[in-house]
């Protein structure tokens, strides 16, 4: 199998599978949930939430939300790689990547375990 073909068997997987939540999605159920606030405040408010993470990786700190789990970066060091297309060597700069790992109270409730 190459490497097309299992991508497009990916896409064909997720399409079945809902793998994630959008913001619009999330403000919706925030707006059913909450019918008090206004929606441009549950907006605001959910956008506060997201700079404030963002700011606080970039500076390359920790975010711990208890009961969820943390964010953290990682730095992925420069490397040579290669383009798979035509095989040449290219240089890969240094990056950060985000790291998640949940806390044990989500473990547990996504494999519905009891404590």
């Amino acid at each position: 199998m190459t490497w097309k073909k299992k991508t497009r068997k990916n896409k064909k997987l997720n399409k079945k599978i809902k793998l994630a939540i959008v913001k619009s999605k999330l403000l919706k159920q925030l707006s059913q949930n909450y019918p008090n606030f206004l929606k441009k405040d549950l907006e605001k408010f959910t956008e506060i939430i997201l700079k404030e993470i963002k700011r606080t990786l970039r500076r390359g700190e920790r975010v711990e939300l208890r009961g969820f789990g943390v964010f953290s970066t990682n730095k992925q060091k420069a490397r040579i790689s290669r383009n798979p297309k035509t095989g040449e060597k290219v240089h890969t700069g240094e990056k950060k990547t985000i790291h998640f790992k949940m806390s044990k109270d989500l473990f547990n409730k996504l494999n519905n375990e009891k404590e």
